[in-house]
């Protein structure tokens, strides 16, 4: 055996429908498309959404909503996080650049201080917003919220 003589077995292979080649194939005429219409001519492709003339989906579901362009997005960071940072590094001031380098946030995000979680040694906290319990708590210790 080589590879001049290799071919299926027997039975695994069948020859394919000869479509619209003559009345004495049994599949000529219409060519097993059926009588006239859109479907039995060359070159049909339905287009997607198209439900036969009926109004479609997506026009019938009207849209809503809107994407406010003045929307101001901030990336949260809680005092938790703040707090084992602090422990980790054992650094006091924390800045838009500090979170920066330790992965939190990206360049050009704008940083709001959040209140879940404790905070115990002081800390001085740069950011763009700060919600009012994260400024209770970092005062609470002695440490300073400044805004951006």
């Amino acid at each position: 055996m080589n590879l001049s003589n290799l071919k299926p077995a027997t039975g695994a292979t069948r020859n394919e429908k000869r479509i619209g080649r003559g009345t004495g194939s049994g599949r000529g005429g219409t060519s097993t498309r059926g009588h006239k219409g859109a479907k039995s001519r060359s070159g049909y492709s339905k287009k997607s959404g198209f439900e036969g003339g009926q109004m479609p989906l997506q026009r019938r579901v009207p849209k809503f909503g809107f994407n406010n362009i003045n929307r101001v997005e901030y990336k949260g960071i809680n005092l938790d996080i703040l707090q084992t940072l602090a422990e980790k590094n054992s650094s006091t001031t924390m800045d838009a650049t500090y979170f920066i380098s330790h992965g939190l946030v990206s360049k050009n995000a704008k940083i709001k201080v959040l209140g879940r979680g404790e905070i115990t040694q002081a800390l001085e906290v740069h950011a763009h917003a700060f919600s009012k319990s994260a400024i209770e708590a970092i005062e609470k210790v002695g440490g300073k919220a400044v805004t951006l």
